[in-house]
Parts: C-alpha cells; structure tokens; sequence
C-alpha cells in the first residue's frame, strides 16, 4: 500500500469491539493488517547494508519474514542496521548553522506517521490560534496490530489446549509478545479462562 499519509483517514478505520478495551484498527473494506519489524524487514530487505543482509541469511531469514516467533531475529538485524545507519550519519554530519527554526505560531492542522520499533505510529492535531492543541489522534502499533494479533492467536492456541491452564497462559503471552513485547508485560492484560467441558 502506498498512500499519502493525508488520506490515512480515509484508508483505515478504528472502532471499538464489545470484548476489548483496545480500539482495533483496520483497512477500510479489507480487514486486519499488520505493521512492525516483520512487516518493515519483508518491505525493504534489499535496502538493508551488506553486512545486514548476511547476518539475515545467516541467521537462517529470507528476504521476508512472516513468523512472529523470528520477530526477535528480525530485531537484531534492524539493531545491526541501525548502529550502521548511526555511523554514517555522525560520519556525514554537517551543523547547520542554528541550531533551530523561529516559528510563528498561528491555527492550523497536521498528520503525519512514523515508524515506531513496534510498527507504523500515526498522529493527527490541530492547532488553535493561541498555539494551543484543540485535537490530537495518535494510533499506536498496537490498535493496528490488535485484529491480527486476537486472529492468530486463536489459531495458535488451538495447537496447545493440551498443556495445563498456566502454562497455555504463559504460551499465548509469549505469542502476544512476539508482536508487541509491551503489550503484556506492561498490563499483564490477559486473563486465560478455558472451558474444557
């Protein structure tokens, strides 16, 4: 998909499901989606450095990567990545000549996205005469990732129902977390109740 970022709006969608807390967020008129490191890594491989690239292979990746259980394979690799990116950017470094832009401030309105280590963070405001913000949006990795993460999840568990409840739980936390490792840790959100009857 490549839009420009003015029609996100009109491209994706939140909305709030009964069994969630978390507004989940789709393509208008297709569904789920996923952003984040494995969807980063299969979308730009070839603009990897060199020596990247080799560490992928010989970590055993492909030029994509849709396995959530290698999304901490593929987090090393954008680590390499960007302690190299690091190197020629401080190597390339020219001071400008202040060190900021004098800005008048005046009512007005603005989006943009940005990639975020969990994925695609999108972010919406408007601005009042007064400098002040009237409106913010911000939609996280999460809520992006939310619809796809509760789908493969349920695919995924159906695999394990033979472990006892604990160890189900600490399983499908381990899943979660290969897709957003704040999710669970931070909110300890999920509650595993099992009806084996």
């Amino acid at each position: 998909m490549d839009i420009p970022i003015e029609d996100y709006d009109a491209t994706f969608e939140e909305t709030h499901v009964e069994h969630s807390t978390a507004l989940h967020s789709r393509v208008r008129a297709r569904g789920s989606y996923f952003v984040g490191p494995l969807a980063r890594y299969s979308l730009n491989y070839d603009r990897l450095t060199p020596t990247a690239q080799q560490v992928a292979r010989e970590a055993g990746l492909g030029t994509t990567c849709n396995n959530p259980f290698r999304s901490i394979v593929v987090r090393a690799v954008e680590s390499l990545y960007a302690c190299e990116e690091a190197l020629r950017i401080i190597a390339a470094y020219d001071p400008p000549e202040k060190p900021f832009i004098e800005g008048t401030v005046r009512a007005g309105s603005g989006c943009h996205a940005t990639e975020a280590p969990r994925g695609l963070c999108y972010h919406r405001y408007m601005i009042g005469d007064d400098g002040l913000v009237t409106f913010a949006r911000i939609v996280p990795p999460t809520s992006q990732n939310q619809p796809t993460i509760e789908k493969d999840l349920t695919s995924f568990v159906a695999d394990w129902l033979d472990l006892p409840d604990v160890e189900l739980q600490h399983r499908c936390e381990q899943a979660i977390r290969n897709y957003d490792p704040c999710i669970s840790c931070s909110t300890h959100f999920l509650r595993l109740e099992m009806d084996r009857g």
